[in-house]
């Protein structure tokens, strides 16, 4: 691998369980799995219900709005693509409807960063294909 490829962040590659979840964040929404059946609501994109294990899912606009339920500052980088950015926080972040979802935090200094803190979705365009969830305060 070349030095150039390793400062090189890798990307989602959407599959047959993950392509609307990534084709709403392209569009500007988060999408969020509501199964029929029985009401429960997952973030991670699968086939079926984690509750009840049926297959009657269908995707909904969330409202990108939770809180940090828990969230760590990492000082050193997993790789060379990542140097750049240190210090930064991930979050562990409780959505509005439930879920929670692991993501970074953007708009200001990781040590802002505290518990129950109120964070809404900050879309960010890496590529025509695709866009990641970040979260910022609010």
């Amino acid at each position: 691998m070349s030095a150039e490829e390793a400062a090189r962040k890798p990307l989602p590659t959407p599959d047959a369980d993950t392509a609307a979840f990534w084709r709403g964040l392209r569009d500007g929404q988060l999408l969020l799995q509501h199964c029929v059946a029985c009401g429960n609501v997952q973030y991670y994109q699968q086939a079926t219900c984690r509750a009840c294990g049926r297959e009657e899912l269908e995707h909904r606009p969330a409202s990108g709005r939770g809180k940090v339920h828990s969230f760590s500052v990492v000082h050193r980088a997993p790789g060379p693509a990542f140097k750049a950015d240190l210090p930064y926080a991930v979050l562990l972040v409780e959505l509005e409807e439930g879920p929670r979802m692991i993501s970074t935090y953007t708009g200001g200094p990781p040590d802002e960063v505290t518990f129950d803190m109120p964070v809404e979705l900050a879309l960010e365009k890496v590529t025509d294909e695709v866009t990641l969830p970040r979260f910022r305060n609010i």
